[in-house]
């Protein structure tokens, strides 16, 4: 980029700061609605700059961003935390969000390894009795 320039490409920006991986799958994010500029829904090639507050769906979580760099370059995760600040409002949000579904997880378990012998007969005989 050069130093004159005071804007970068949007599927740029979000491949340089490490949302994701490569420049295609910020493309199928923004083109699927995943992606705000200013509370607006943009193309891949809209213009960044500093100040532009951005909306991101990843997952189950959402992150509100400020544009606080430009960088046309994906570098170490270090430098490209320093291209967004977080908006504390959003970053509690995600935060409880995080919580919540670790709580959820933690209540509905992952399994407790494989059925035991009997669980398996349990389990047989249930289906037995529902196919009659």
């Amino acid at each position: 980029m050069s130093e004159t320039a005071n804007t970068v490409r949007l599927d740029l920006w979000l491949w340089a700061t490490r949302f994701y991986k490569t420049r295609a799958l910020a493309v199928a994010a923004i083109d699927g609605g995943k992606v705000e500029v200013n509370e607006e829904k943009p193309k891949r090639a809209k213009p960044v700059r500093l100040g532009d507050r951005i909306r991101l769906r990843l997952g189950p979580y959402e992150w509100r961003l400020i544009v606080r760099g430009l960088s046309e370059r994906r570098g170490p995760a270090t430098e490209a935390q320093k291209l967004y600040e977080e908006e504390a409002e959003g970053k509690a949000i995600r935060e409880r969000h995080a919580a919540q579904l670790k709580l959820a997880h933690q209540a509905f378990g992952p399994d407790q390894g494989k059925p035991s012998k009997k669980d398996r007969r349990d389990l047989e005989r249930f289906k037995r009795d529902q196919d009659e």
